[in-house]
C-alpha cells in the first residue's frame, strides 16, 4: 500500500468512526491526510470506494482479534471467551462510538448500497465464525447459541458508547458465559 493510500485511509478511518460517514465529506479527508484530490481519486474513485475501504479495514481488524484467538490455544470455549474479551476491551477502549459495521448500516440502509453490502459481508463472516468457534465448543446447535452471541455483541456495542462501558461489558461477558455453560444442557429450549 503506498503511503499515500495509507495516510488516506487512516484519516478517513478516523474521522468516520468518530464523526459519520455522511457528515465528513472528501475535502475534509484530504485535507486531514495532506494530500491532493486528484491522489485522492487515483487510490478511491469515489466516496464509496474510501467508505467501503474503511468498512473493509475495520472487518480485517476484527479477523486479526479472531485469528490472534484461535492461535493462543486452550480448549475451544476459552476460544470464544477470547473473542468476547476482544469485544469487551474494544468497548472500553477511549474514544470508542460503537460498531463501526452497525453505524454504517444505519447510515446506508440500502441494502443493495456497497457500504450496505460491505456491513453485509462482515456479519456473515462473523456469524459464520462465531457458529464455527461454538460447534467446537460441542454445541449441538451452533447457529442458534452464534445468533444469542452476535446479539448480545451488538447489544453492549449500541449501549457501550452510550453509558460506562463496565457494567455493559461485565453482562456481555456473563452473557457468553451463559452461552457456554448452558450449552447441550437438558431441558433448554433451542430454536
Amino acid at each position: 500500500m503506498s503511503e499515500a493510500r495509507a495516510r488516506l485511509l487512516a484519516s478517513a478511518s478516523r474521522l468516520f468512526y468518530t464523526e459519520g460517514l455522511h457528515s465528513v465529506g472528501i475535502d475534509r479527508v484530504i485535507a486531514d491526510a495532506g494530500v491532493t484530490r486528484a491522489t485522492l481519486y487515483r487510490h478511491f474513485p469515489s466516496k464509496d470506494d474510501l467508505l467501503v475501504a474503511y468498512l473493509t479495514e475495520a472487518d480485517h481488524a476484527i479477523r486479526a482479534q479472531v485469528a490472534a484467538a484461535r492461535t493462543a490455544g486452550g480448549p475451544p470455549a476459552d476460544t470464544v471467551r477470547a473473542v468476547a474479551a476482544s469485544i469487551a476491551d474494544g468497548i472500553r477502549s477511549p474514544g470508542f462510538r460503537g460498531c463501526a459495521f452497525l453505524n454504517a448500516a444505519a447510515e446506508y440502509p440500502d441494502p443493495a448500497h456497497p457500504v450496505h453490502q460491505a456491513v453485509l459481508t462482515h456479519r456473515h463472516w462473523f456469524l459464520e465464525t462465531i457458529t464455527e468457534l461454538l460447534a467446537a465448543t460441542g454445541e449441538s446447535a451452533p447457529e442458534p447459541a452464534a445468533r444469542h452471541f452476535v446479539l448480545l455483541r451488538d447489544g453492549a456495542m449500541a449501549a457501550g458508547c452510550l453509558t460506562d462501558p463496565a457494567p455493559i461489558c461485565e453482562t456481555f461477558l456473563r452473557g457468553v458465559d451463559g452461552i457456554l455453560t448452558y450449552r447441550n444442557a437438558p431441558g433448554t429450549a433451542k430454536n
